[in-house]
Formats: structure tokens, C-alpha cells, sequence
């Protein structure tokens, strides 16, 4: 349920379009699972992208999730192999991905939805192998150092735009509200306009070949 989808239109143009998504409420967040996909989510994002590619549609993914489900019922249901065959699968896949984070980017739960063309995040969001807490735990055996891991992390959108992990920060207003939502949506779509023009134009050799240069980069 945290894994949402479907085809839409952009400028008058079919794309397909995946989402991870929390909810507003406390009842919403525990349907949602938190935004935590489980193996049968990530089949289903993966469905969504391989009928993209046989349609011809760029695939669009919003990411916000704080990792994968690491209930035991989700590795008995093989979440490690959905996850990796998500990340394999996206690295050849024969239309354009962009994938924008827009909240947190945690871990292989985002990784699975961000092996894209390119990677942009909102100026306030974050991207990083696992949370700050998980990172003090193993590297300090102390979870209340999360805000020291969170710096030795490096994991905002400014960082790893200077790391060239991301190409692109989407700017957001200071206070930050459903009520000047558009302020983002608006860059958003200029930005996703620029890039579909960019990367459509590419021949299908060209556009996996350079997503491939792309990760071995970095």
C-alpha cells in the first residue's frame, strides 16, 4: 500500500508516474505502512515501469519513503530480491526515468526507485544509505548520536549535489505548506518539461549507455 501508480498525462504526453506515499493522518501513515513498501510493492512499481517500457512512456518517480519494510514476514516474502531486482531491472530499462526525492530517501527502499537518468531532491529533503540512528547504532553502538552521524553522513540535497550523487535541488519556500504547494509543482514541472525534451531525444543504445556511465561515475 505505500507503493501507489498509474499512467498520466504531462503536457499531453502518456508517462507513468510511481509514488511512495505516508498519509497525513495516523490512520492514513499505518495503511500506508509509513511510506516502508513491502516485496509486493516494489513487484508492482516494477510491473508499472516494464509496461512504460512497452508502451514508450518515461517513467516518473516521487520517492519518500524511510527504507524498505524490514518486518520478518517481508524477507520471508523476499524483500531483498525485490529490492535488487528493482535496482537491476531500472539500470536497463529502454525509456527515461527521473526520480525526485521529496521527503526522506532511505537506504535500498530508495534506491529501488532511484536508479533513474537523472536524480533531483527538494532543497529540505534527504537521501542516504540508512538513517542517521541506524548509522550512530553500527558505527557508535549509540543511537542518540544520530545528529552527529546525520552531519558525518552527508546526506542533504546541497551535499550531494557538491558529491554529484543528485544533478539537480528544487528550491522551497520557507515555510513550507500545502497553501503554496505550487511554488514547488511549479519549478517541478519546468524542470520535468526540460528534461523529458532532453532525454526523449536520445536513441534507446544511447539513453541506457549513458544511465550506465551515469552510476559507474559514481
Amino acid at each position: 500500500k505505500a507503493i501507489i501508480g498509474g499512467t498520466a498525462y504531462f503536457h499531453g504526453r502518456p508517462v507513468t508516474v510511481i509514488a511512495q506515499a505516508k498519509g497525513r493522518t495516523t490512520k492514513e501513515n499505518i495503511e500506508r505502512n509509513f511510506g516502508m513498501p513491502s516485496p509486493e510493492g516494489y513487484r508492482k512499481a516494477l510491473r508499472l515501469m516494464k509496461q512504460a517500457e512497452k508502451f514508450g512512456r518515461p517513467v516518473i518517480c516521487l520517492v519518500d519513503t524511510p527504507g524498505a519494510f524490514c518486518g520478518l514476514e517481508a524477507e520471508q516474502r523476499g524483500q531483498g530480491e525485490a529490492i535488487a531486482r528493482n535496482i537491476f531491472e531500472m539500470s536497463g530499462l529502454r525509456v527515461p526515468v527521473i526520480s525526485v526525492v521529496i521527503g526522506e530517501g532511505g537506504s535500498g527502499g530508495a534506491l529501488a526507485m532511484a536508479v533513474a537518468d537523472e536524480v533531483w531532491m527538494l532543497e529540505n529533503s534527504v537521501y542516504s544509505v540508512l538513517s542517521p540512528e541506524g548509522f550512530a547504532s553500527i558505527l557508535w553502538k549509540d543511537s542518540k548520536r544520530a545528529g552527529e552521524a546525520a552531519e558525518v553522513m552527508r546526506l542533504t540535497a546541497g551535499d550531494l549535489l557538491k558529491l554529484e550523487v543528485i544533478e539537480k535541488v528544487i528550491a522551497e519556500p520557507e515555510n513550507y505548506t500545502r497553501e503554496n504547494l505550487d511554488k514547488v509543482c511549479g519549478q517541478l514541472e519546468v524542470f520535468l518539461s526540460d528534461f523529458l525534451k532532453v532525454y526523449t531525444s536520445f536513441s534507446i543504445d544511447e539513453l541506457v549507455e549513458k544511465r550506465y556511465q551515469r552510476f559507474r561515475r559514481i
